[in-house]
């Protein structure tokens, strides 16, 4: 079948607070909104939809089965986490999650727990509003969700899991409703929250074939919710004005893109759709400073910075960075050091903020050396440019040694 661009579909403003009834949505502001793609958000207008003061943004959409077909306008009318239909349905096949089963009992679930699944593909001519939530509903949905983030009675792939599956499926009944609001844009801002924390977490966790899967997809719905969110602070934006939270997410985006590995584009076109109020935010300042002192090589700054100004989601995003630097600090200090003269680790464990018996057990994780230097260790010059160890340990994370630090991860971050 030849390909067809898709035809754009018209979204609905909802500018009402979140205490709107299901039917209140307004169609007062219309937008064409082209299918999603892999791409950041583009700020372009054609010239045509300049002069019309319509805008173009890229909502996510990939989810219909017939994605060269027009997705349905509809307004979600199902007023349970999950529709009774797809709970009946997962009782008999007893495919319900742990957090889902009544009692324990696999085959048995209750509208308090049951949660709708995402679904890969859907058809639209088969797509019912009974079977859409409608964005109150998925409001207290995303709330119970995230409730259980926090949840010590499993482990936390089993809650990351479950939560990952089901905010999927919310976004899903977001798109096919394609409305507007400051209540949506809150609640995507929510859960490209939980897949940053997802990531913070999934992170430390051992890495085993399973957990680095479950990163990878972490990683890619974290960019693609954070790709519709721009889009939604795009189209909030030209109807009547801007979220005060846009600088805070902007910044996250571009700590996700420190290596020039990460980028879609080069970061200098990038800024250039950046509003101006966003980029002259702290957030932005402090990621923007972030950014050159890791293109620079600069560890030292790197890390007091870090340590310093990183807000507890920026710390999240910025973590595996510290690792790369600091093995470049210990690069550079043995490379440029004198073969007799070990460097200090004491000094060493400032510069990096770790314990000095952790600068010890890096370097070896790194196969340099250290010797007795005086009352402490040093390490010593061994002229190598580059370390090339790969093993286990060498991914090891060792802590940023700072009491700021650790209170900003010791506290549960409101989502």
């Amino acid at each position: 079948m030849a390909n067809r661009s898709p035809q754009p579909y018209q979204p609905r403003i909802n500018n009402s607070s979140s205490s709107s009834s299901y039917s209140s949505h307004s169609d007062s502001t219309q937008s064409k909104i082209p299918k999603a793609s892999n791409q950041i958000y583009s700020n372009k207008t054609s010239s045509s939809s300049s002069k019309t003061g319509e805008f173009s943004c890229r909502i996510e959409n990939s989810y219909y089965e017939d994605g060269d077909q027009e997705p349905p306008n509809l307004i979600g009318t199902c007023p349970f986490m999950c529709p009774l239909e797809e709970r009946q349905r997962r009782e008999r096949l007893r495919d319900l999650a742990v957090f889902e089963r009544l009692h324990g009992n696999h085959a048995k679930t209750s509208p308090a727990l049951a949660v709708k699944k995402f679904c890969r593909t859907i058809s639209s001519k088969d797509m019912k509003a009974s079977d859409v939530r409608p964005v109150p509903v998925l409001e207290d949905t995303l709330n119970y969700l995230l409730d259980l983030l926090h949840s010590s009675d499993h482990p936390f792939d089993v809650v990351h899991d479950f939560i990952f599956d089901r905010t999927r499926s919310i976004r899903q009944d977001l798109s096919m409703q394609n409305v507007v609001s400051d209540q949506v844009i809150h609640m995507y801002e929510r859960m490209v929250k939980f897949h940053i924390i997802s990531y913070h977490h999934l992170h430390r966790s051992s890495q085993t074939p399973n957990t680095a899967s479950m990163s990878h997809l972490n990683l890619e719905q974290l960019m693609k919710a954070l790709t519709t969110l721009f889009s939604l602070y795009e189209v909030n934006r030209a109807s009547h004005s801007a979220s005060q939270n846009e600088a805070e997410f902007f910044s996250l985006y571009l700590l996700l893109h420190l290596s020039p590995d990460n980028q879609v584009e080069p970061l200098s076109l990038w800024f250039r759709r950046i509003p101006s109020p966003v980029m002259e935010s702290r957030a932005m300042s402090f990621t923007r400073r972030i950014l050159r002192y890791y293109r620079l090589g600069n560890y030292k700054r790197f890390i007091s910075t870090t340590e310093e100004e990183a807000s507890y989601l920026q710390y999240c995003i910025v973590e595996p960075y510290i690792s790369e630097v600091r093995k470049l600090a210990l690069s550079c200090i043995s490379y440029g050091g004198y073969k007799l003269q070990p460097y200090p680790v004491e000094h060493l464990s400032k510069i990096l903020m770790m314990k000095e018996s952790d600068v010890e057990a890096l370097s070896v994780d790194c196969a340099l050396e250290t010797s007795d230097v005086g009352t402490g260790k040093g390490l010593v010059s061994s002229k190598q440019a580059v370390i090339n160890k790969t093993s286990k340990e060498y991914k090891k994370y060792y802590e940023l040694d700072s009491s700021r630090i650790r209170r900003l991860c010791a506290e549960l971050p409101a989502l």
